[in-house]
């Protein structure tokens, strides 16, 4: 699948087969994750790679919006460090997004269904979380992606919006 197909192609996949997600496709995630740009090329993320059903079912508990991890056979939580921000601070919000979005694409790419679920700035599940996956408190947990086989194609959609492109100034 070619760069532009996947992008206006990909979909929030929220049912899945029960069909295991591999070390393979999972490392050829975590690779496109790890070549996003980021500022200063500092690269202040981290992952988590979640497999253990009970850690999966528990998940929606504190974020609602997770339901599909009942379903999925694996997750990856995305986490900013800022220790790791030398010589741009704060800007891991914006890098770790690239990077979840170079995940969601990957997955797609992969024939994977993938959906993005927010953890942060939502501090009850941040902290839910952190505690869950003995994460240090000085890193945050962005997001976690939900990732399986898809348990049905969904049609793309074109959501271009020509009113909300602007020329030169608004």
């Amino acid at each position: 699948m070619e760069a532009l197909e996947a992008i206006l192609t990909r979909r929030s996949i929220r049912h899945y087969t029960d069909q295991a997600v591999s070390e393979e496709e999972i490392e050829k995630l975590l690779r496109a994750a790890m070549q996003a740009p980021s500022a200063g090329d500092e690269q202040p993320w981290h992952f988590i790679v979640i497999r253990d059903r009970a850690t999966l079912d528990a998940i929606p508990a504190i974020q609602p919006y997770a339901q599909m991890l009942k379903e999925a056979p694996a997750a990856i939580v995305v986490l900013g460090d800022p220790r790791l921000e030398r010589k741009v601070a704060g800007m891991w919000l914006q890098d770790c997004s690239a990077a979840t979005e170079n995940l969601l694409l990957a997955a797609h790419a992969q024939g994977l269904g993938a959906c993005w679920c927010a953890l942060h700035p939502i501090e009850t599940c941040v902290a839910a979380v952190r505690e869950m996956l003995s994460i240090p408190k000085d890193v945050t947990p962005l997001a976690i992606v939900a990732l399986g086989h898809p348990a049905k194609e969904k049609p793309p959609v074109d959501r271009f919006i020509a009113t909300r492109v602007h020329r030169e100034r608004w």
